[in-house]
C-alpha cells in the first residue's frame, strides 16, 4: 500500500505531499488537478514498465508537463500582496515523483539532457533515483542510489557499484532488478507492475464486451473490458460466486447473470431481469448496465493487486446505481488499496460513509493544485534524495 505520494514540478503540482489510506476518494472542482494527479500516478507506474520517457512524449514532452509557474510561490503571492513573478532559478528544473510504501520508498527525478546537436536533444533523461527503507528518505536509510549513469547499492557500511553506464532514458527498474543482488528493487518493480488502472471501459456498439469472445481463465479484467465474460466465469470458479450474485442483485434487484460458452470456447453474458420472458444479451444492454457489470468484474477480481485506480467510475451510470457501486468499491478496498477519482457528489457521498474512506478534495490557487483545508503541518515528512 502507498502511504505517501510526492509530486514536484508536474503540471499543476509545484510541491505536493499526500498522505493516503486504504480507500482514497479524490474530488474537486473542474480544472482543480484531479486528472493531473491520475496522470502522475500512471507516469510513476511507467517507471517499472520501461515506458516513462515514452509516456512523457505522449503527454507532449517534458517541457509540456513541467510546472509553468515560478520556482516558488510565496505566501505574499498567495495573499495577493505582491505579483506572481519569476526570479533567477536556484535549482535545475526537475520533474520529481515518489512514494512511500509499507516497506520501502522510491523517488525518481527527470530532466533535460545537456545541450547537444542530437535530434533527440529534448528527450528527458533520468537524473536521479533512490530506494530507501522507512517512511522518509535519509542518507542513512538509502539502499540503492542512482546518479545519472552511476548506480550503487548499500553493502554493509559501504557501497557496491552496480554499474557506471545506466541508460539515461530508462529507470533502474528495467535495467537492474535482480531477485538476488537487488531484492528491494525487484520487489518494488513487481509491486508497481501489478498496479491496475481502469479508465473508461468501452461500451459502444462495437465494444468487445458486447460480442462473444474466446475465453481463457481470466483473474484480471483487461482495462478495456474485452474479456468480460471470461472474467466473470473466473470469479464464479475460483473467486467469490456469492459476492458476484449479490452485486448483480444489489444493482438490479431480482436480476441474475448467466454465462454461455459455445463448443468453440467463446464466452458471452446474458442478464435475466424480472418481467422479461428471455434474458438480454450483451448487445442489448444499455451502456450503463454493461459498464456496471464491467465494474463488478474488475472489483471482484480473484487476484487483488496492491493498488487499483478507478478514474470517474460513475461515467454512464444512472445515479441510482451509485450507492451500489460505492458498496462494491468498499468491498474491494478491504483487500486492496483503492483510489477513486470522481466528479459525482452522490458517489463521493456514498463512499465517504465507509469507514475506510479518506476524502481528498483538491483546489487550485494561482495555478497550483493543493489539498483543501490542509497546510504544511498536515503533510507527512518527505525529503527528496537529490
Amino acid at each position: 500500500m502507498i502511504k505517501t505520494l510526492a509530486i514536484s514540478n508536474y503540471r499543476s503540482f509545484l510541491n505536493l505531499v499526500l498522505p493516503l489510506g486504504q480507500l482514497n476518494v479524490i474530488t474537486g472542482a473542474n480544472a482543480s488537478g484531479k486528472s493531473n494527479l491520475y496522470r502522475a500516478l500512471r507516469l510513476l507506474a511507467e517507471t517499472a514498465r520501461g515506458g516513462v520517457v515514452q509516456a512523457l512524449a505522449r503527454e507532449g514532452g517534458l517541457d509540456s508537463t513541467l510546472w509553468a509557474g515560478p520556482e516558488n510561490l510565496s505566501r505574499a503571492m498567495h495573499r495577493g500582496d505582491v505579483p506572481v513573478q519569476g526570479t533567477q532559478r536556484t535549482k535545475p528544473v526537475r520533474l520529481k515523483l515518489g512514494f512511500v510504501g509499507e516497506d520501502f520508498g522510491y523517488a525518481i527525478s527527470l530532466g533535460l539532457p545537456p545541450p547537444s546537436s542530437s535530434a533527440f536533444a529534448r528527450d528527458p533523461e533520468v537524473k536521479h533515483e533512490c530506494i530507501w527503507a522507512g517512511d522518509s528518505y535519509r542518507p542513512s536509510s538509502a539502499l540503492i542510489v542512482r546518479e545519472k549513469g552511476l548506480v550503487k547499492v548499500r553493502e554493509g557500511r559501504g557501497w557496491d557499484v552496480l554499474t557506471k553506464d545506466a541508460t539515461s532514458f530508462e529507470s533502474i527498474f528495467t535495467q537492474l532488478a535482480d531477485p538476488v543482488r537487488t531484492p528491494e528493487l525487484f520487489a518494488l518493480r513487481e509491486s508497481i507492475r501489478g498496479w491496475r488502472f481502469y479508465d473508461h471501459f468501452r461500451t459502444d456498439r462495437e465494444a468487445p464486451a458486447r460480442t462473444p469472445q474466446l475465453g481463457t481463465l481470466t483473474p484480471v479484467l483487461h482495462h478495456d473490458g474485452r474479456d468480460l465474460a471470461a472474467a466473470l466465469q473466473t470469479i464464479r470458479e475460483i473467486g467469490d460466486a456469492d459476492a458476484l450474485a449479490a452485486a448483480i442483485d444489489d444493482a438490479f434487484p431480482g436480476a441474475s447473470l448467466s454465462l454461455r460458452r459455445t463448443d468453440e470456447g467463446h464466452f458471452s453474458i446474458q442478464l435475466q431481469q424480472p418481467g422479461l420472458l428471455r434474458p438480454l444479451s450483451a448487445t442489448e444492454l444499455s451502456d450503463g448496465t454493461l459498464r456496471y457489470i464491467l465494474w463488478i468484474a474488475a472489483l471482484l477480481t480473484p487476484r487483488p493487486p496492491s493498488l487499483m485506480v478507478l478514474n470517474e467510475p460513475e461515467t454512464s451510470l444512472h445515479p441510482d446505481l451509485l450507492p451500489a457501486l460505492a458498496r462494491l468499491i468498499g468491498r474491494a478496498a478491504e483487500q486492496t488499496q483503492v483510489w477513486v477519482v470522481s466528479h459525482s457528489t452522490r458517489l463521493v457521498g456514498a463512499l465517504n460513509q465507509l469507514q475506510l474512506c479518506e476524502s481528498i478534495e483538491l483546489e487550485k490557487d494561482l495555478g497550483e493544485t493543493r489539498v483543501a483545508g490542509r497546510g504544511m503541518l498536515d503533510e507527512p515528512p518527505w525529503h527528496w534524495a537529490d
